[in-house]
């Protein structure tokens, strides 16, 4: 069981959500329905039942655009506090969930603990906000889902705020904050790119992320050697090459790609997901790549760069939790990042989580991320501690 913890400890926050539920018809939706409304209008919607301190949740079916400029159906969840909304709407936090798998059945909306996999979501229906969370494209509804890949995962945050505001009685204002961990903390920072010239009606305040994926030539690089990197690695070329054509049977051995075509079909959303990834992570111990060094080769090298998060715009604030026994998502990638967006002038609060490692880093910022959010909505300066990553 050594490599089953080390897998939960390096793959996602939501290991212990409990087993995933079938798909059903709600996911699905005609082409011509899902082309009869603009990006981020809802297409249906349903109660969700035990959402915590008597808040309504449902699950929602929205309208996004594909990579190829389609329109598609994304899914995910929604969250509305109990009691009478404020004068000007409830505020709205976007949480974009950590890896939980490449296929449509490893949708966090359609694991029996998704309520779980939010972290602070208590705190944020206590402060009255509504939070919505997107299963990104291709989980839940069809495949193949864009693992990794900026601008789809930023894309489907902002239309998930842009669904909430037409729930009955959720009263949604137009201001909202986005906040995620790991592959959901890149899809934060590309959110925090991509908001305003997608939804310039909405006004994005803050964004907030644990451990991000960020410079990924050099993450994939670095945790190549590792369980967890085998595995990101793996679930990368799996989606890229079905997304974006790129030639993984170029760089994979041939006997390894049916192990990575067993691994893309395994979730990472409960201990018994875990351990079904037990063998065929054993086997790409043995022999995976026939270049580790691909990320310096084209169509690789150019995707690796396009999905990597740049600076984010002027106005826009940035929170950054990192652990410092993180062994995935290295703190030292994390913490350039953040220097970079120092260097361009912009408000960074950087939180460097003692001894903490990749899978608490959501768990023990939340609360700080949580009260970080609160100064946004309210209005109150950034703080920013850049001198003290000099």
């Amino acid at each position: 069981m050594r490599l089953a913890f080390a897998l939960v400890l390096s793959l996602s926050a939501a290991v212990l959500a409990g087993p995933a539920h079938a798909q059903s018809g709600f996911y699905t939706a005609p082409p011509d329905e899902i082309a009869a409304g603009k990006p981020g209008s809802l297409i249906r919607s349903e109660p969700l039942p035990g959402a915590p301190g008597n808040a309504r949740a449902y699950r929602i079916l929205y309208r996004s655009v594909g990579l190829d400029g389609k329109p598609i159906a994304v899914s995910g969840v929604a969250v509305v506090p109990a009691g009478t909304a404020p004068r000007g709407g409830r505020p709205v936090v976007a949480w974009a969930h950590p890896t939980t798998g490449v296929q449509p059945q490893c949708a966090p909306s359609l694991s029996g603990g998704v309520f779980e996999t939010i972290q602070g979501l208590r705190a944020m229906l206590a402060r009255g906000y509504i939070v919505t969370a997107t299963d990104y494209p291709g989980l839940g509804t069809p495949g193949p889902h864009p693992y990794l890949v900026g601008a789809s995962a930023g894309r489907s945050v902002v239309d998930s705020v842009r669904a909430v505001q037409q729930l009955p009685d959720a009263a949604a204002s137009r201001s909202f904050a986005v906040w995620g961990h790991s592959q959901g903390g890149h899809a934060a920072l590309f959110t925090g790119l991509l908001a305003r010239s997608l939804a310039p009606e909405l006004k994005l305040v803050g964004v907030a992320a644990a451990a991000p994926a960020t410079e990924l030539g050099t993450l994939l690089a670095d945790d190549i050697d590792t369980d967890g990197g085998r595995n990101l690695t793996a679930m990368t070329l799996w989606s890229w090459s079905r997304v974006y054509g790129a030639p993984m049977a170029q760089i994979v051995n041939e006997q390894a790609v049916p192990i990575v075509n067993d691994l893309a079909a395994d979730c990472v959303e409960s201990l018994r997901d875990v351990v079904l990834r037990l063998w065929p992570t054993r086997q790409l111990e043995r022999r995976f790549l026939t270049d580790q060094n691909f990320g310096t080769r084209e169509p690789w090298r150019t995707l690796l760069a396009r999905n990597s998060p740049g600076v984010t715009p002027r106005g826009v604030s940035v929170y950054i939790a990192q652990g410092t026994s993180d062994t995935l998502v290295r703190p030292q990638v994390t913490r350039a990042y953040a220097q970079t967006l120092c260097r361009a002038g912009r408000a960074v609060q950087f939180d460097a989580l003692q001894g903490i490692g990749h899978l608490p880093a959501a768990i023990d910022s939340a609360a700080t991320a949580v009260a970080w959010m609160d100064q946004r909505f309210r209005g109150e300066p950034a703080p920013n501690n850049c001198a003290s990553l000099n």
